[in-house]
């Protein structure tokens, strides 16, 4: 098919498969620790268990499907910016050549509904699938591109990732040590 929107609602599936496998295993933990500190029976009290694991799936569904959405959308600027200081194209013939990784994404988003009770292997799955797609986008970008262009953008793209990522870290374990000073109990 020569349409240029055919690989479009991939991302859309990939997000939704993603957010359902993760939400899942979430709506299983959660379960056990709402049965440990003793509130699942009065949340039985409203909602039978059907009910329940419904509404939790929903709840955790739409929440990493934000999270997901939002990685996408970071991911998506940080490239076309690296693209933007490290490409000669004026097309936009990179930016076609790069839909066809989708297929891995949905791939992977396919292949992580068969580890939902294994939050490792999830995150494996999640993690591998990313690789693999960054790996084939530099491959293909490579072609467009010169050898000092696309080292230049697999470089700008690594650094802000590690940037991005060092700076969460950073705001949750102050976030958590300072929760943790503010206990009573912690002195």
């Amino acid at each position: 098919m020569k349409n240029p929107y055919i690989y479009g609602y991939l991302p859309l599936i990939t997000i939704l498969l993603f957010s359902l496998t993760f939400g899942m295993y979430a709506v299983s933990e959660s379960l056990q620790i709402f049965q440990a500190i003793g509130v699942y029976s009065g949340m039985r009290e409203f909602l039978s268990d059907f009910e329940l694991r419904v509404f939790l799936l929903i709840v955790f569904a739409v929440i990493f499907f934000m999270l997901f959405s939002a990685l996408k959308l970071v991911g998506e600027t940080i490239h076309e910016l690296g693209m933007l200081f490290f490409s000669k194209d004026n097309e936009g013939a990179t930016v076609h050549q790069a839909r066809g990784g989708y297929i891995i994404l949905v791939v992977g988003a396919i292949c992580s509904a068969f580890a939902i009770q294994f939050i490792y292997i999830l995150i494996g799955i999640f993690v591998l699938t990313v690789f693999i797609y960054f790996i084939y986008l530099i491959y293909k970008m490579s072609h467009y591109m010169s050898m000092s262009g696309t080292i230049g953008l697999l470089v700008f793209e690594l650094f802000m990732w590690t940037i991005l990522l060092s700076l969460l870290v950073y705001v949750v374990l102050k976030l958590y040590n300072g929760i943790l000073a503010s206990l009573p109990f912690a002195n």
